[in-house]
């Protein structure tokens, strides 16, 4: 019915061998106990009946007086040789199958003679025969019970997964549809946000792949085609040295373009090597105010206005560091390029509920937010540059769980506002430390 490999098969076995364990100890033990119970109170019967005669110092004087006291008992005197006072319980059956609990008791020390009372518990006995059968037969039926239950109830724990199951194996990599997470068990819920979260980013790669195969041809293809193009004009004849100078110049700047295109794509690999890292434990707060030192530094440099102003104090994340900085790297970065001389940066943190927001606002030329701006090879304004850098950022944030975006400001200023929202449910705020 199930595989060896099957957790529902290695469940039912695990609760059957434990349900027969219990069965089988409860049993035991109840039917110990009712035993103990009725011998207990056959042997306070017969000392009881041990005590009265041995009052009288005499069977004669006992017989005459009141035989209901011996009724059913055979009562006689032994001479044994035993410690003084020592009481003894005997239980024998006879061939025919007659059980007979026998006490041993004393009645005169002087003679070492002792009374020996037995008292027939054959009725007794198969009394206890019925209960322990009855007790295996009621723990039985409840352990049949319990294993419907398991059945039952295994299947009915292992149906959110047989039902993700069933929906992803109905997929491919063009056809994803995410899954209702509020339809699925509290338990589930971080499994179907997982889950949408790596359908999210195989739809992305799926959507970005063509575009970023087809522009890195179209990219390495323009600076090839103007290299042979100027090597065959200057083959046509013969040209002075500074003409051929200059037609190495052109060549030499064309290569440099494609070593930057190959070059941002080199860091496409290196980025999925880093979603690979181990997340570690960082503090938000102490990387920003890293950069904010690095940064500091390249806009004063470049006569710009450098701001900041990180809130709370301390927030640690658990993640991998490496793809964090690519996103701010990328945003610094493009706000250092576009924004004028003489013109504010604002490099802020705040908290939104109980998400950490990182904002990095420019005074540059604001952005065309009609297209898909993380596309590859999407470019803005008349910088230089491959077009991947936030390809590069949208993958990293995807990757850490966080959602970056690019904006144009509303507050009547020229420039954007580019934000990385970390969720709180991936992140938790620490106390700080007095």
């Amino acid at each position: 019915m199930f595989s060896k490999r099957s957790i529902r098969r290695r469940f039912l076995v695990q609760l059957i061998v434990a349900s027969a364990a219990l069965v089988v100890l409860f049993s035991s033990f109840l039917y110990l106990f009712i035993k103990q119970s009725i011998y207990d109170e056959k042997q306070s019967e017969l000392i009881a009946k041990a005590q009265n005669i041995s009052a009288l110092k005499s069977l004669t004087s006992l017989q005459k007086r009141d035989m209901d006291l011996l009724s059913g008992l055979e009562v006689d005197l032994v001479i044994l040789q035993k410690n003084e006072g020592a009481i003894e319980f005997v239980e024998t059956t006879n061939s025919d199958k007659i059980t007979r609990l026998t006490l041993i008791y004393p009645f005169d020390f002087e003679h070492s003679t002792y009374l020996k009372i037995s008292r027939d518990i054959t009725a007794t006995k198969n009394l206890l025969q019925k209960i322990l059968k009855s007790i295996f037969i009621i723990n039985a039926f409840g352990f049949i019970v319990i294993i419907l239950y398991a059945i039952a109830f295994s299947k009915m724990l292992i149906a959110p997964v047989s039902a993700l199951t069933r929906r992803l194996a109905n997929m491919n990599e063009h056809l994803l549809r995410p899954i209702k997470v509020d339809q699925l068990p509290d338990e589930f819920e971080p499994l179907g946000e997982t889950l949408n979260r790596l359908m999210g980013r195989i739809q992305n790669f799926v959507k970005y792949q063509k575009e970023l195969f087809i522009g890195t041809a179209h990219e390495l293809k323009t600076p090839l085609a103007v290299i042979k193009l100027k090597n065959q004009v200057t083959l046509i004849k013969k040209r002075s040295v500074e003409e051929y100078i200059e037609a190495l110049r052109i060549t030499n700047q064309s290569v440099d373009e494609m070593n930057k295109i190959i070059s941002d794509i080199l860091n496409i690999g290196r980025q999925e090597g880093a979603q690979l890292e181990m997340p570690i434990e960082a503090d938000i707060i102490e990387i920003l105010k890293k950069w904010e030192g690095d940064f500091a530094l390249l806009t004063h440099s470049e006569n710009k206005i450098f701001k900041t102003h990180f809130q709370p104090e301390t927030f640690t994340a658990v993640l991998q560091v490496t793809l964090l900085n690519q996103i701010l790297q990328n945003f610094l970065q493009n706000a250092l390029k576009f924004t004028p001389p003489g013109k504010t940066i604002l490099f802020t943190s705040y908290l939104h509920n109980t998400d950490i927001v990182v904002d990095v606002i420019d005074e540059g030329c604001g952005v065309d937010e009609t297209i898909d701006l993380f596309a590859p090879f999407k470019r803005q304004g008349n910088k230089s540059g491959a077009g991947l850098g936030l390809f590069l950022a949208k993958s990293a944030a995807e990757a850490i769980g966080a959602e970056i975006s690019i904006t144009n400001r509303t507050d009547g200023i020229d420039g954007t506002v580019a934000r990385l929202v970390l969720p709180a449910k991936l992140y938790c705020l620490l106390p700080q430390r007095k």
